[in-house]
């Protein structure tokens, strides 16, 4: 008799435009889950920078040119995130192919913008559950001033805004959860623990053989 099969590890991605907190929360979440008594794999993308190098140049005057490369990089990864899934219990991620839906697909006609959503689903593993770190105009503006960047802070907030609007509507549509990226980093890692344990991860010896809840449509946790 075979034994039986277990269940893949929960791939949940991290998203948000830039400065809203990603890095910080993903290394915080993963040493929270371990302490827990949980295998996890920390990824972030794009997994070839040479690749991100490419995508960003081409996209700033190309977005689908753009796309097209960060779904390449995508592809190119999918072994070894499909290899973490089988071997670890929770696999967390700075970004995913949802950031390119947001940041190339938000300056797309619309028709091309559902073009670019099958094109990502078929490069790569879909995220299990997706967590949004949302970020207002206003403190984008705050933030950014005290970067050192390529474009001008008011040129840089106008088109992060627009991505933001988009992530805001993938949430909308697609059950995510919100987190107000303005709380302090504790305040939102504790957030981020209490929906990964609502979707049913959490530090248990049959983690792997539990199966995530379905969502319930977005909700702004707070």
């Amino acid at each position: 008799m075979t034994a039986r099969r277990r269940r893949r590890g929960a791939y949940v991605a991290l998203e948000g435009i830039d400065g809203a907190g990603k890095s910080t929360l993903l290394a915080a979440l993963g040493r929270s889950m371990r302490r827990r008594g949980l295998s996890v794999r920390l990824r972030r993308e794009p997994a070839d920078p040479a690749i991100g190098r490419l995508a960003q140049e081409a996209g700033a005057s190309d977005p689908w040119t753009g796309a097209v490369y960060f779904t390449v990089d995508r592809h190119l990864a999918a072994p070894r995130l499909k290899h973490d899934l089988r071997r670890f219990d929770l696999v967390l991620s700075d970004r995913s192919f949802y950031s390119t839906v947001a940041y190339q697909g938000s300056r797309l006609a619309p028709k091309e913008r559902t073009r670019l959503q099958e094109l990502q689903r078929s490069a790569t593993v879909s995220p299990d559950r997706v967590i949004l770190l949302d970020l207002p105009a206003g403190w984008l503006r705050r933030r950014l001033t005290r970067r050192a960047t390529a474009r001008g802070p008011l040129e840089r907030t106008r088109n992060l805004t627009r991505v933001a609007r988009a992530y805001r509507e993938l949430a909308r549509t697609g059950g995510w959860v919100v987190l107000d990226a303005r709380e302090p980093p504790r305040v939102v890692l504790r957030q981020a623990v209490r929906a990964l344990e609502a979707w049913g991860v959490r530090g248990r010896p049959h983690l792997r053989e539990k199966k995530l809840r379905a969502p319930r449509g977005p909700r702004r946790a707070g």
